[in-house]
Order: structure tokens, then sequence, then C-alpha cells
């Protein structure tokens, strides 16, 4: 439920078109619904302007589909991220409405669209090995209401790709840069626009890189003071805090 939701129930009941039955009904699980295997919180979209997300990875098909029905039945937005295949493809049979975005290994249920930001995000990536991260962060921002465009495979090797786009890329009020090997294009892209950037190490790269850990530290080290840093491959929490300063 989200603070138009209720306030909107409140006017119905206030004009006499819902009982304070139904009303009560819809808050009943206000802040939050215990399922046994999990508490869901429906209370966060009002108290913090952003839904619930599921993280799918560690949690079996049994634990996720309870919590994908609740979400359902009560006509919720809903992000799943780390989703693999195999518990993708059963949970689908639970409605033709749950959308699979396989590179991304995201899932959503979306039965009411949020109004777009006049404001966008754009999202750029060093390679096209970063792409998941890419898809990852997209779904975020797009089911969180945000414009936003994509640019993959401007890194550093080739760096006249990313001039090509760099008008496209000052439009943004907020910049993702996705990266593995040593991330120099966060550096870069801090150097060329005044919007925040959000860096994003992933562990794509040779030995050397070590996961992502090399790509980390240079990200943390760069010079360009408009950067900040998220952890390795979290495509997600660079959306949600890039969703955040987008709707100021």
């Amino acid at each position: 439920m989200t603070t138009d939701d209720l306030k909107k129930l409140l006017e119905n009941v206030k004009n006499g078109n819902a009982s304070i039955d139904d009303a009560a009904k819809k808050i009943i699980d206000l802040p939050f619904e215990d399922i046994d295997i999990a508490m869901l919180d429906h209370h966060r979209s009002i108290r913090t302007g952003q839904p619930e997300v599921i993280y799918g990875e560690g949690k079996s098909i049994d634990m996720l589909i309870p919590i994908v029905n609740a979400f359902i039945e009560k006509n919720e937005n809903m992000l799943i991220t780390r989703l693999n295949d195999s518990k993708a493809k059963q949970l689908e049979t639970i409605s033709d409405k749950l959308v699979y975005n396989k590179i991304a290994s995201t899932m959503k249920f979306e039965p009411k669209s949020l109004p777009l930001t006049e404001s966008s995000v754009c999202v750029l990536s060093a390679g096209t090995s970063d792409l998941p991260i890419v898809e990852e962060a997209v779904e975020t921002l797009a089911i969180l209401g945000n414009r936003y465009t994509k640019i993959v495979d401007v890194g550093v090797a080739g760096i006249h790709r990313l001039f090509s786009k760099i008008e496209i890329i000052r439009e943004a009020k907020v910049v993702i840069v996705v990266a593995g090997m040593e991330g120099a294009i966060a550096s870069v892209v801090g150097g060329l626009v005044s919007a925040p950037i959000i860096a994003v190490p992933t562990s794509i790269g040779y030995g050397s890189n070590l996961q992502g850990i090399t790509t980390l530290m240079a990200m943390l080290t760069s010079c360009s003071p408009n950067v900040t840093v998220v952890n390795i491959d979290n495509g997600f929490g660079a959306a949600y805090f890039a969703s955040i300063v987008n709707h100021i």
C-alpha cells in the first residue's frame, strides 16, 4: 500500500464510498504481514516511499511461493532480485502477470505502474559482460517509476564510444556507472558531468581483478569527488539509491 492508496481509502470512508469494515480489511496487515517464513513489510511504501524488494537467492521455491502469492493477493507491486531460471519457471505458473528478465535474474509483478519522473537516470556500462548488473539496475529503476536511458559497452578501451554518448549522459539527474576490470570509467564519467555518479564494481575481470575487489578499491579511491560506490555486482542497490535522488 502506498501513501496515495491510503489517502484514497480514507477519502472513500469520509465520503461514504467505503465502510469502516472495508477499510479495516485493507489495512489490517499494516505494518507487516506474518506468513511464518517471512514478515512482509506492506507499510514500507508509506514509511519510506519505496516498496519492499525480495532477495531471491538463498530462498527455496517453497519459501518464494507464499511470498509471491501474498503480494498478488494484495495487488501490490513486487520485485524479486537474484532469481534463477528454475525458480522463475515454477513461479510463472502462479500468474501470467509475473514477468521474468532472464539477463537481470529479476521477476516483477506490476499491477499499478508508478507515474514516471520528469528527470531521468542514465545507466551505462564499460562492457557488454556487465549487462546482467545493468539489467538488474534498469528493472529496479523501472518499477520504482523512473525514466532512464541505458548505454552499454563504452569503456576506456575505446573511450571515443563514451564521448559519442556524452550529451545523453549529461541530461541525466543521476548516472549509474557499471564496470569490472579496473573500473576506470567511473572516474572518467565523474570528470565529465555535474550529476552524482553511483559506481557499481562488477566481478567481471581476469585473475587480479579478484572477483571485483580490485574494481571496488579503484572506485573507492576515485579522484572524481562526485563518485560514490556501492557493493560488488549490486545493481539493485545503485538503482534504489538513484531512484531516491531522482525523485527529489
